[in-house]
């Protein structure tokens, strides 16, 4: 009898006992599943290093980047011997921008830019060196269809040379963008000419609260600090004029080399007091360009992340962890010794001297 209830009770407390370790199982959270199911969106920039048409832009100095049969007068040649760069010189003489270079170009710049987000790109991109809406709108429906970006951002600044700054995004961008032209005091005209612009934008991120963009090409490494300084300071100032319950990105080419850095302590002058550098969050690589000037590695591109000071209720975001990176892995994309492979003639190799850096934000 004794025997008989054991058989019958015994596989019934194995029962009861799954059903409670089930039980709590199902009470405990998923990490893993719900962090992956948080909204989430992906910032890039990326200095695609003289995307051109192949047509003259009247009042810019775009020689280098026409067909070579339009480089056969002697206008031309002249001209192109003004330059002092041997390098730049020789391109502006022989280098042939046809529509086949064009489409290569345009190619390898949209292999670098969809390799993340499972091929789609990121939400937000950051431009520099973009000649004109005219040849960005050819890269965003002819080669960027997978990303479904809305029609791009680019306002067309005073760079001698005609490369701006741009957005391309497929988020709802709200109110009219601006470009805000840098004031630089006791600056010869020679050298303004050569800057740009911070171009200004607002995106509406997944739930509704907003975020403001800049993004940025500062002066050159060749032109004095002061120049960069300036343009530090200004973006600060365009930050401090956003609502407490904005949260605001500034992406580009800071031309800050890391030689400047440590000579000048740039960043913990003009960045770290008022943002997060986004590369310092995490382990991304030496730097996203190569530096030939000083063989050394730089972050002249960045990200830099303000999140809101006085967020609405149930709008936080802020820099998902661990998600920085350097966007490198296409084939083009190397030297063999591995440094930024730029786009060469007569070749067609190479993609840009720099490397795209990304982050995702998360909403909280």
């Amino acid at each position: 009898m004794l025997r008989h209830a054991l058989r019958v009770l015994l596989p019934l407390a194995f029962v009861l006992g799954a059903i409670a370790c089930t039980s709590r199982e199902a009470q405990q959270p998923a990490p893993s599943t719900e962090a992956a199911s948080l909204p989430s969106v992906t910032i890039m920039t990326f200095n695609v290093e003289n995307l051109f048409d192949t047509s003259d832009d009247p009042g810019k100095d775009d020689k280098t980047f026409l067909p070579l049969a339009r480089k056969q007068t002697e206008a031309h040649r002249q001209s192109c011997a003004e330059i002092q760069n041997s390098y730049w010189r020789d391109q502006c003489l022989s280098w042939d921008w046809s529509d086949e270079i064009l489409d290569k170009k345009m190619k390898v710049v949209a292999d670098a830019i969809l390799q993340v987000d499972n091929g789609r790109g990121p939400d937000i991109l950051a431009m520099q060196e973009v000649e004109n809406l005219n040849v960005l709108e050819t890269l965003r429906t002819r080669y960027l269809q997978a990303a479904g970006y809305r029609p791009a951002i680019l306002i067309e600044g005073r760079d001698e040379r005609g490369i701006d700054v741009a957005f391309l995004t497929r988020l709802d961008v709200v109110g009219a963008p601006k470009l805000h032209n840098i004031h630089f005091d006791g600056v010869s005209d020679a050298r303004v000419a050569d800057t740009r612009g911070i171009l200004e934008a607002t995106f509406r991120l997944p739930g509704g609260a907003l975020l403001t963009g800049y993004a940025v090409h500062f002066p050159a490494p060749y032109h004095p600090t002061e120049m960069r300084v300036t343009a530090y300071e200004f973006l600060q100032q365009l930050r401090s004029t956003l609502p407490p319950d904005r949260a605001v990105f500034a992406a580009g080419d800071f031309n800050t080399t890391s030689t400047e850095d440590k000579a000048k302590s740039m960043l913990a002058r003009f960045a770290r007091p008022h943002w997060t550098v986004v590369h310092e969050t995490g382990t991304p690589g030496k730097g996203t360009t190569y530096y030939d000037r000083d063989g050394t590695w730089s972050f002249l591109d960045m990200i830099l992340w303000s999140p809101a000071r006085q967020p609405a209720p149930g709008t936080s975001w802020s820099l998902r962890a661990h998600s920085v990176r350097i966007a490198n892995n296409t084939a083009a994309q190397k030297q063999a010794d591995g440094t930024p492979a730029r786009f060469e003639l007569p070749s067609g190799s190479g993609v840009s001297d720099h490397w795209p850096l990304a982050f995702e934000l998360e909403s909280k």
